[in-house]
């Protein structure tokens, strides 16, 4: 594939990444009250949160910082991507960088406008458009929104396991326990599945014979 096409094959995924994110967190922003949950099936729900961290709800710093990090963590993987385009890198590499960049980009439209562009109502009331300016933040403050939530199996420690509270990174006895338990959204979802991608390709290309 020519530098070209590689470039309009990156643009196009983030441009498609993009739209579909923030069309999926507008319906759920305007349609579901906060804290809300649609129970599509036993191991899949709509589970509508707001989180000011990183992919899954991870935290790191203060939010200014956050923003301004994930701001210059897409610049910098932009132009390693426009690099590596100019290197005649390979196509899936091409595809899972571009993938990595629409995903924070696309929490880092969250974190800029949605500040500004929607009240905050609190529950059972859903969210509105306001004029710009007039939401419940400031630029660079508001909330990353959340909804997909897959409690693929859930069980209860034995009660008599009490050997577990010992334990400090392990289940309590009884308790009741998800498997998993992160909500997420689709950007979040674009960048982990490129980047378990890049791995198991390069655990192929240069593990031992």
């Amino acid at each position: 594939m020519s530098r070209k096409h590689k470039s309009l094959l990156a643009t196009a995924i983030i441009l498609l990444v993009l739209i579909i994110d923030q069309c999926i967190k507008i319906w759920v922003k305007t349609h579901m009250y906060l804290g809300e949950s649609i129970h599509v099936a036993d191991w899949f729900q709509l589970h509508f949160i707001e989180n000011n961290g990183m992919a899954f709800g991870w935290e790191l710093g203060g939010k200014y910082f956050l923003t301004a990090f994930r701001i210059v963590v897409v610049s910098a993987i932009g132009y390693y991507t426009w690099k590596q385009i100019r290197q005649k890198a390979p196509t899936f590499l091409i595809v899972c960088l571009a993938l990595i960049i629409a995903g924070a980009a696309g929490n880092i439209i969250d974190c800029l406008f949605y500040g500004l562009i929607f009240n905050n109502p609190a529950p059972p009331q859903v969210a509105q458009f306001v004029p710009w300016g007039m939401g419940y933040s400031s630029v660079m403050l508001g909330r990353v929104v959340d909804m997909f939530y897959f409690p693929l199996v859930e069980w209860d420690m034995p009660q008599t396991w009490t050997w577990l509270d010992s334990i400090g990174f392990l289940p309590r006895a009884g308790e009741h326990c998800i498997f998993f338990s992160p909500i997420f959204n689709f950007a979040d979802a674009s960048i982990s599945c490129s980047i378990i991608i890049l791995l198991i390709s390069y655990a192929f290309r240069y593990r031992k014979p």
